[in-house]
């Protein structure tokens, strides 16, 4: 209870700080926002009935519910699709996802009751006016149930749709569904990646939302900003003394961002062909983490101050060479009937990101993800330069290296030289280990999505991407991409269970990654 009380203050503290900062930073504001953090709260859930929602939408806001932060006195859940449902028909398609191993106890059944009866549904096209004044008539009747004044209450609509719908869905929101006056409450709008395919198209988005919008009330939502180990980076960085000296190019040889899955595109097929792993997994999720790990320190917690330090740290990389990328296709990717028989699309790729700026010139960043591989796993690899003058003649072993493990079994560890127990002066590789399901036992680590929808209740957008930040990601990746979609750069061939082509491992070994033989990290037991 004690470090779950803490860090409620800390977010309150720094959600102060944002609210002060709204009003000097924005001066072209549609309406006014607020920092209301109590009375009646909408939630609207578009695209209702489609996976996303059914899988990580609901989930979330049920386990916000569980936890007491979506009182029922307070809240209402409406979910809004084209598919024709009753609300008993909603609850029906999402009930068995909302559990998390307990699904057998009396307290965990009742929670579900009582959330499901929290839970409206509305069926309407997303350019049709009549939907959404449904929607907009059911939303205030809720409101005048709960006695909230017109414009005084909280609306949070969570686009759970794909970006093609984005505009005329805001649009129809911004026509029927706004609070009408000024009165203390708000409108918040939080859309799902992939935000845009390329510089222009994700220009363009941003464009037709900024018309609707200001961007305060836009929370571009990318999960791996909830994940409690991403989270806690800027913790680790700069409320460490012992991290501040080492943490540049003077003690860094290089840093890989590594995501990879041992699964294929089952079921995903004709959306991934369509997008490709930069678009799906590199460009925003990995980018989000190579920013935590290497940008400056902002001048505070509030979260335009964290955004800008991103931005500025974006600013200085530096155009990707064709030398620098290693693209991949797993066999058998092409035999799912939804994928075009002659794809390019990658399914795997690396590439070395170099920084013109002080910290880190010459040190390779290495993003690297891929589909159907040998393991499941997201991590940040830190590997430090050679121990000059190695008196001890163990630099074989392997390098100092930090890791920190994102997923699955959340983790920091450092990789050190020791001298192997006994009476020999002989070394060995070891670690000194923080693992989380060891050392935090009893405590429920949350999803993603769940620490993001709080902070889009609370108005925190410091774990949310701002536009300028978004282009100046779309920027990096946008060259690449063209030359992989106008097939001048192919992806290798590799075997499904494998590392991926053999000639992303020649790549790191250029960038100056030395890999360490014999050594592997086993998660603790409890």
């Amino acid at each position: 209870m004690g470090s779950s009380e803490s860090s409620q203050v800390i977010k309150s503290d720094s959600f102060s700080e944002t609210s002060s900062l709204k009003s000097d930073s924005f001066t072209d504001r549609v309406e006014s926002e607020s920092t209301l953090e109590s009375g009646c709260l909408s939630i609207v859930v578009l695209g209702a009935s489609g996976d996303l929602a059914k899988k990580k939408t609901f989930p979330a806001l049920f386990h916000l519910f569980q936890q007491g932060f979506l009182p029922p006195n307070e809240v209402y859940i409406f979910g809004y699709a084209r598919t024709k449902l009753s609300d008993d028909g909603l609850r029906d398609r999402i009930r068995g996802h909302l559990g998390k191993g307990n699904e057998a106890s009396s307290e965990f059944s009742e929670a579900v009751s009582k959330f499901l009866q929290l839970i409206k549904y509305v069926s309407g096209s997303y350019d049709s006016d009549e939907g959404f004044k449904l929607l907009d008539k059911e939303i205030s009747l809720h409101e005048q149930s709960k006695n909230s004044h017109e414009g005084s209450s909280r609306r949070l609509f969570y686009l759970a749709l794909p970006p093609s719908v984005y505009p005329s869905v805001c649009k129809m929101i911004r026509k029927h569904c706004m609070n009408q006056s000024d009165l203390g409450g708000w409108t918040r709008i939080v859309v799902e990646k992939p935000f845009g395919k390329d510089l222009s198209s994700a220009e363009e988005l941003s464009a037709q939302l900024g018309e609707l919008f200001n961007e305060q009330q836009i929370y571009r939502i990318d999960h791996y900003l909830g994940k409690e180990l991403v989270q806690n980076l800027l913790v680790l960085r700069f409320a460490n003394r012992l991290f501040l000296p080492l943490w540049n190019r003077d003690n860094i040889d290089n840093i890989q961002i590594v995501f990879r899955e041992d699964f294929g595109t089952e079921g995903r097929g004709g959306y991934f062909d369509e997008y490709g792993i930069i678009r799906d997994i590199i460009q925003n999720h990995l980018l989000q983490v190579f920013c935590l790990v290497a940008m400056e320190k902002p001048i505070s917690l509030k979260p335009e101050h964290i955004r800008d330090e991103k931005v500025k740290f974006l600013q200085s990389v530096l155009p990707i060479k064709d030398e620098d990328v290693v693209l991949g296709q797993y066999e058998g990717y092409k035999d799912d009937p939804t994928v075009s028989k002659d794809s390019n699309t990658p399914t795997f790729a690396t590439a070395v990101l170099r920084i013109h700026n002080e910290r880190w010139e010459g040190v390779p960043f290495i993003l690297k993800a891929g589909k159907a591989l040998n393991s499941r796993k997201a991590e940040i690899r830190v590997q430090f330069k050679d121990v000059p003058g190695d008196i001890f003649k163990c630099k074989k072993q392997g390098r100092n290296e930090f890791v920190i493990r994102l997923q699955p079994s959340e983790a920091m560890y450092m990789k050190l030289t020791v001298k192997q127990p006994g009476l020999e002066m002989s070394t060995i590789q070891s670690e000194l280990d923080l693992s989380y399901r060891q050392r935090y036992q009893g405590v429920t680590i949350p999803e993603a999505y769940e620490r993001l929808i709080l902070d889009t209740i609370r108005g925190d957008q410091q774990h949310f991407v701002r536009r300028d930040e978004l282009k100046v990601a779309w920027e990096i990746f946008t060259p690449l991409l063209h030359r992989i979609d106008d097939g001048e750069l192919k992806p290798i061939p590799y075997k499904p269970g494998s590392r991926g082509p053999k000639e992303a491992d020649e790549l790191l070994s250029r960038a100056g990654y030395v890999q360490t033989h014999g050594y592997i990290w086993i998660p603790p037991t409890l």
